[in-house]
């Protein structure tokens, strides 16, 4: 088991990659906090994970909220005494051209995935940094890192997640803290099931692997962050993308 009594907060992991990294990572041994906001939906996966021998607990967050993510915290700690791991996995999306965009859906996307990660990472570091150790796993996008047409907002939020994690992978290296990031492409959740047929179609043309991600591939990618087999991997953003890079 890579992450026997390792401790991990995930966020946004009710559904789609969140949920498929709290499984694998309870199947290696971790205790996981599934942290939603869709307090149903989450209690639900707990329930599920649970009756299958894992140990995982609930937490409701708003991560654009810092008390909320706070309390995320101190339940994690209130319940197993330490955390190991942050994988800060939640997100949306509110896409449109740029002379569409509305204010508010700029804001909205940037404020749950960029300043979401803010808050979800200055909340736990100081328990990793008594600890002397942990890891952090930031989710960006290909998007950002080479934009998308109709993606002003979440092509902003998402290379801003790259550059934060370059910056605390420097402040946090000598602590003994890795911090990096993954960057999956287009991928089978439910932000890709309202693309049209058609229009995915077209796409997995350009992809050199011929296929959308499975939200598995990415977990696999996050598990390897989380594990002592990147001891030596430190500020990179991996690309789980099929090639689409290239």
């Amino acid at each position: 088991m890579r992450l026997k009594e390792k401790v991990a907060i995930i966020t946004g992991a009710a559904n789609g990659i969140g949920l498929a990294a709290a499984e694998l990572f309870a199947k290696e041994g971790a205790k996981v906090v599934i942290a939603d906001f869709d307090e149903e939906l989450g209690t639900k996966r707990v329930q599920e994970l649970t009756e299958k021998g894992y140990d995982v607990a609930f937490s409701k967050v708003n991560v654009v909220d810092r008390d909320s993510v706070d309390a995320m915290v101190k339940l994690t700690i209130d319940r197993y005494g330490h955390v190991d791991i942050l994988v800060n996995n939640a997100g949306i999306t509110r896409d449109g051209m740029l002379w569409k965009l509305s204010a508010e859906d700029f804001q909205r996307v940037l404020d749950v995935n960029l300043k979401g990660v803010f808050n979800c990472t200055q909340s736990v570091i100081p328990h990793m940094i008594s600890q002397g150790s942990g890891r952090v796993i930031n989710t960006s996008s290909v998007s950002g890192v080479y934009g998308n047409v109709g993606q002003t907002n979440y092509a902003a939020a998402k290379a801003g997640v790259v550059g934060m994690t370059k910056s605390w992978a420097k402040e946090l290296g000598r602590k003994g803290i890795n911090v990096n990031a993954v960057a999956p492409g287009f991928v089978e959740t439910s932000m890709v099931a309202t693309v049209p047929e058609k229009i995915l179609d077209q796409l997995k043309t350009t992809i050199p692997l011929g296929r959308l991600g499975s939200p598995k591939d990415v977990a696999n990618a996050y598990l390897f962050l989380a594990s002592d087999e990147s001891n030596y991997v430190n500020g990179i953003t991996l690309h789980v993308d099929g090639g689409i890079m290239m």
